[in-house]
């Protein structure tokens, strides 16, 4: 089961290292660096069901553009 809870024991020093992650790359290289953290990330979890549900989760709140054009909220 995936735990949506605040559950971080120093979430602004756990965001600001995020973002210095990210200091100094260009996109591709972010994207990748992206990417290893999250296998990384997803090998320390291992349990499938609550690695499929996070991905359920965080689609869900991403805005995909319409076919008009506008975004729009995805279904989770």
């Amino acid at each position: 089961m995936l735990n949506t809870q605040p559950n971080l024991a120093r979430p602004d020093d756990f965001y600001e290292a995020l973002i210095d992650m990210h200091r100094d790359l260009d996109d591709v290289q972010s994207q990748s660096v992206n990417a290893q953290l999250i296998l990384l990330l997803a090998n320390h979890v291992g349990e499938h069901e609550a690695l499929m549900d996070a991905i359920r989760y965080a689609r869900a709140g991403v805005n995909a553009p319409s076919s008009n054009g506008t975004a729009r909220k995805l279904a989770a």
